[in-house]
């Protein structure tokens, strides 16, 4: 295998590989606490940075199909499994531990379903993106709501890091792939970017609860 002769691609590998680093510090850094609630997050991100990873080498290599489906198959298990796990974390948030608890196999099979979909659908992020989009906003709707009730610490800056969220998958969808929107990136590598920045305000809201636990 060598490297894929895009440069467009190889910069979608480097974003990639640079939000895996950012996402995987989070739990290192913020999350050194035991319980449920900690332990959903941390797998939000250790899941992300699998996905992210493996991300680095789709783009990053010049991979035969059977080579590509390799990567890509468990690239989507680690995204529908981070989406519903994000879901388990709102839910904590919003109604307790027990709620979360009982909602936890049906967002794993949700994620699941998705890679399950993927494999029958392979190479479209439009499923993905859906899933993605429908997430996002349950999660938005609770972070919003704790944030005008005040009920979470950090609660303004998830929802800001809900939002930002969102406006990557927007971009996700409807950029050209392949095609660079400024200088090397196109949508996917402006994706990584912006979900850099959304992870970033996710760690600032995640902080602000790990400081009340002290």
């Amino acid at each position: 295998m060598t490297l894929n002769p895009s440069p467009i691609e190889l910069v979608t590998a480097g974003t990639d590989f640079l939000l895996g680093l950012m996402v995987l510090y989070i739990p290192w850094k913020l999350l050194k606490i035991a319980g449920f609630k900690a332990a959903t997050w941390k797998w939000v991100c250790r899941l992300l940075a699998v996905a992210s990873f493996l991300g680095t080498v789709a783009h990053g290599l010049e991979l035969t199909p059977e080579a590509g489906a390799l990567v890509w198959r468990p690239l989507n298990l680690a995204l529908g499994l981070t989406l519903g796990l994000f879901v388990v974390g709102a839910v904590f948030d919003l109604a307790g531990e027990g709620a979360a608890r009982r909602i936890l196999p049906l967002m794993l099979a949700l994620g699941l379903g998705f890679f399950g979909i993927s494999v029958l659908i392979p190479y479209t992020f439009l499923t993905f993106i859906a899933y993605e989009a429908l997430a996002m906003l349950f999660a938005l709707g609770v972070y919003g709501y704790l944030a005008v009730r005040n009920r979470l610490p950090g609660a303004g800056w998830m929802t800001a890091a809900v939002l930002v969220t969102l406006v990557a998958a927007v971009v996700q969808a409807v950029g050209p792939s392949g095609h660079a929107l400024f200088w090397y990136f196109d949508k996917n590598g402006v994706f990584h970017v912006i979900q850099m920045v959304g992870f970033g305000l996710l760690a600032v809201g995640l902080n602000a609860w790990v400081k009340r636990q002290a």
